[in-house]
């Protein structure tokens, strides 16, 4: 593409781009499609000649948005929303221009300078301690696999790292434990890693849904006797379901007096922590080895960017560091080669849109941000009290709400139905996308307040629509 074309297309998109974000609200949130719409209105076969631009752009338009589930809307509230921003998508842009694969020091200075940079000043808005050392990944799953990766190399004697764990009968069982809760990027990893589901441990949790520390220490105890080495603990600061926090400072003094590793997933709940008031979300995270959080989830930045922080970078390092012939550099070992704390040898400048985000926004801008949908979760909660027909199912820890709808006559084996029910015509209607879970087995709605569009209105909106398809 000649430099004036694309200037001509560049300007069309950034425009198309600034009206977008300025009203997302202009698409429904959730497409009228079905199951392969999309790809029956394209051809099956690429083009054998290059099309204009103009073109493409036009579908884009045409078939790409419509066909778009908008999470930059403001009535997207299910999952944990999240939204784009113009800061993030320039940070986005310059990225894709300097096309930068940041392996090694070398090979991207800047890249790599400025993530050490950046995840620092994230670090202290966190309050975290300063012998934490970050890395971007993709996602949270991504970083929970490399931190449970890492724990296995408190025990270098078994030799994981040069003798792998297949066909050793030699190699005990390894343990690892989280909540009843937990993310099921837990079981994944535990699964990809070789120790298998039947090496993780579900532990019961209390009245607030947050993991029993007693029943974790019974649990660790029993596979000490049983000839298994418990390995590590995976607690949360605000679960996927029903964002309870584990505690954290507990878990922490068990797994020092047991020499367990600690990884704490606050992949959403963490980034509250940016707040003076919330801070206490991470107590007790001082004494964890690693704890994962992701700025594209609540801190307005685009897809991906997670951030996995460790106070062990030398077993992180252990984990995946293996440098072939072409890539021997002659800089000394002091410098950060960040290809050496994960899997990935290709490493996006991932750290050049958030490093956009904080200073775009600034520390007091995004606290702002946050605690204006905090805020608007406790209203919502107050309103859900206030109806004899809605069941608040669990505490409001951030910015999320479970509940549910409950008439006064009807029987608790009906309700999930009832609940599943208002929630298919709520979806199938396109004006708000909200999502479930199941709260002590029983189905619950939720509505989740994180992109940067959502006002008080839209969530009483969200409401007022729960309770139209519930006398539907």
């Amino acid at each position: 593409m000649e430099p004036t074309e694309f200037r001509r297309h560049g300007h069309a998109v950034v425009d198309w781009i600034a009206d977008y974000l300025e009203a997302p609200e202009k698409w429904p949130v959730l497409p009228d499609v079905r199951p392969g719409d999309l790809r029956n209105a394209l051809p099956a076969s690429p083009p054998l000649s290059g099309e204009s631009m103009d073109v493409v752009l036009a579908d884009f338009r045409k078939l790409i948005v419509p066909a778009t589930t908008h999470w930059n809307h403001p009535a997207f509230m299910a999952y944990f929303a999240n939204s784009s921003t113009g800061e993030g998508v320039l940070g986005e842009a310059l990225t894709a221009a300097l096309n930068v694969n940041a392996m090694l020091w070398r090979t991207g200075p800047a890249a790599t300078e400025l993530e050490l940079l950046t995840l620092d000043w994230f670090r202290q808005m966190l309050g975290l301690p300063d012998s934490f050392f970050g890395v971007i990944g993709d996602t949270a799953s991504s970083n929970t696999l490399y931190a449970l990766a890492a724990a296995r190399e408190l025990h270098p004697e078994l030799g994981i790292r040069e003798h792998g764990m297949s066909g050793r009968p030699d190699l005990p069982r390894l343990v690892v434990y989280c909540s009843e809760e937990a993310h099921s990027s837990v079981d994944k990893a535990v699964m990809t890693l070789g120790i298998g589901l039947s090496g993780l441990r579900k532990i019961p949790t209390d009245e607030k849904l947050r993991m029993d520390a007693n029943a974790l220490a019974v649990a660790i105890e029993k596979d000490r006797k049983a000839g298994s080495i418990p390995l590590a603990v995976v607690a949360t600061v605000g679960t996927t379901g029903t964002t309870s926090i584990d505690p954290v400072r507990e878990i922490a003094d068990l797994c020092k007096h047991e020499k367990l590793w600690l990884h704490v997933d606050a992949s959403y709940g963490g980034t509250a922590a940016i707040l003076p008031e919330m801070r206490y979300v991470l107590d007790g995270c001082d004494g964890a080895h690693s704890l994962v959080v992701n700025p594209h989830k609540w801190l307005f930045t685009p897809m991906d960017c997670s951030v996995l922080y460790t106070s062990r970078p030398d077993l992180l390092k252990r984990a995946f560091q293996h440098v072939a012939d072409y890539l021997v550099v002659i800089e000394g070992a002091d410098v950060v080669n960040l290809m050496d704390y994960g899997i990935a040898l290709g490493r996006r400048f991932r750290a050049l849109k958030l490093w956009f985000v904080i200073r775009g926004f600034g520390v007091e801008g995004l606290r702002s941000l946050i605690r204006e949908h905090i805020r608007i979760a406790k209203a919502l909660a107050k309103w859900i009290d206030d109806d004899p027909t809605l069941e608040r199912m669990s505490d409001v820890n951030f910015s999320t709400v479970l509940f549910r709808h409950r008439p006064p006559k009807m029987r608790e084996d009906e309700l999930d139905l009832h609940n599943e029910s208002i929630l298919q015509k709520l979806n199938g209607a396109r004006k708000v996308y909200l999502s479930h879970t199941r709260v002590r087995g029983r189905y619950a709605l939720r509505i989740a307040i994180g992109n940067i569009h959502t006002t008080e209105d839209d969530v009483r909106v969200a409401l007022d629509l729960v309770r139209e398809a519930a006398k539907a």
